[in-house]
């Protein structure tokens, strides 16, 4: 009989046990970039993030574990892909079966030993709803999920505070940030076997509340050169970054620390765009050098710089990850014009409309406001059509978290995929969700009274 109120949150048989959670992509503002163990994934630098709204890109994983189960399969986005050659996969299950724990029911019996526990194959669904491998930190959201999702079918029970990230960070690095919400730091660490290599909670995503992200996709298709191969080539060939490491962030970390601390934004999206030009600067210092960014990605930058040239003081900070696509920071107020400048520069490919931008509120208040003055005067750029596929307005959310109730699972009984875990559509679509009707109102009035003064 399946065993009620389990310590999974929901009913399982000692011969099956399932779990599924969603879990975010972060975007770093301090970039972790270059390892000194490849296997374990441990950084040369420490590294600090931004936790991106689950409701806009995140990733759904379903794992399910039985005796019955011959090998360990995994489908990403309904494609199979084969566990055996998937190395990264295989470390983190390798180190969450080590830590698997009894299997007891509500009088504390023992209904599936650790050592049988441990040894159940397992089955992975997984899929996103945004780009795979294309610069918006995929495969920190898959591993995260990935782990999280084992870490809860093996019953891993933390023995130090955040081991569960350590488990994350070994199937991708950042993977560990995206299990904390909101603002999360991962601390190199010394120790050679990385347990103290792990993430760390800065500020929840409440902290800051009017904190939102413009996500601009100039490319969905998977980047030539990978973040794993990338960091690789500039450890042994970019003098850049070994400065980078031992000199330039660790003094950005406190600095990026007590400007989330103090919620200053011009401090905050000063030193996000300066380790953003850091980063590629090391990139481009490799041999042969790295160029992640594009035209496009370039003219958002010097779009960026006129804006706040414009309005007379920073509102508006970029960073880009190993890949073209930019990730633009601004408080609610400031999000509209910011959005009317994307609208005017980079305006959608005839037949997109529809599509390019996924909050419909936001995008008719940017209609409605227009560009800050002097703006156009500023940035002569002519508009760039189609150079940006589609666009994510979102914010700040929680880390991974784990879903109750069979409904939301991507897997069947015997955990193999079902229909809802086949791939979604890249582009983004309308939807009216984006700050509360009294939020509209105020930031509208706000953008409103800024540009009354400002002509």
């Amino acid at each position: 009989m399946p065993i009620p109120d389990s310590p999974l949150g929901q009913a399982v048989t000692p011969k099956a046990i399932a779990a599924t959670v969603t879990s975010p992509t972060n975007i770093a503002v301090v970039k972790y970039w270059g390892k000194r163990d490849g296997k374990l994934n441990l950084p040369i630098n420490s590294s600090l993030s931004v936790t991106i709204d689950q409701a806009d890109l995140c990733t759904t994983t379903t794992v399910t574990a039985s005796a019955s189960f011959e090998s360990d399969r995994l489908w990403l986005n309904g494609d199979e892909e084969n566990v055996s050659k998937n190395n990264r996969v295989l470390r983190v299950l390798a180190e969450v079966r080590k830590r698997a724990s009894n299997l007891t029911d509500e009088a504390g019996q023992v209904i599936v030993r650790a050592e049988d526990r441990a040894a159940m194959r397992v089955r992975v669904v997984s899929k996103n709803n945004f780009p795979t491998a294309a610069g918006l930190a995929s495969s920190a959201a898959g591993y995260a999920a990935l782990a999280f999702a084992l870490s809860k079918v093996f019953g891993v029970e933390e023995s130090y505070e955040n081991e569960l990230s350590t488990l994350a960070r070994i199937g991708s690095g950042s993977a560990c940030r995206s299990l904390h919400g909101g603002f999360t730091a991962w601390d190199m660490g010394e120790a050679a076997d990385g347990r103290d290599s792990k993430a760390r909670l800065v500020a929840e995503a409440s902290h800051w509340p009017d904190l939102k992200v413009l996500i601009l996709v100039a490319s969905d298709t998977k980047k030539a050169v990978s973040s794993t191969a990338g960091m690789q080539t500039s450890v042994e060939t970019s003098d850049l970054l070994a400065c980078r490491a031992s000199t330039v962030v660790p003094k950005r970390m406190k600095d990026m620390e007590k400007a989330i601390a103090d919620r200053d934004f011009g401090a905050f999206a000063a030193l996000t765009m300066m380790d953003s030009n850091s980063f590629h600067s090391t990139c481009s210092d490799t041999y042969p050098p790295i160029f992640y960014m594009t035209d496009a990605s370039r003219a958002v930058v010097a779009m960026c710089h006129a804006f706040n040239d414009a309005c007379g003081e920073v509102r508006v900070g970029y960073t880009f990850d190993a890949g073209p696509n930019a990730v633009l920071l601004a408080r609610a107020e400031h999000m509209s014009q910011l959005l009317a400048c994307v609208l005017h520069y980079f305006p959608p490919a005839a037949g997109s409309e529809s599509k390019f931008v996924n909050k419909l509120p936001l995008r008719e208040a940017a209609t409605a406001i227009g560009m800050p003055e002097g703006m156009e005067a500023r940035f002569r750029l002519s508009p760039q059509v189609g150079a940006i596929k589609y666009v994510y307005a979102t914010g700040l959310g929680p880390g991974a978290m784990e879903i109750e109730g069979a409904t939301q699972s991507l897997a069947d009984a015997e955990g193999l995929p079902l229909p809802n875990s086949a791939p979604v559509d890249a582009a983004v679509a309308d939807s009216s969700r984006w700050w509360p009707v009294a939020g509209i109102a105020a930031g509208l009035g706000v953008v409103g009274a800024y540009c009354a003064r400002s002509k």
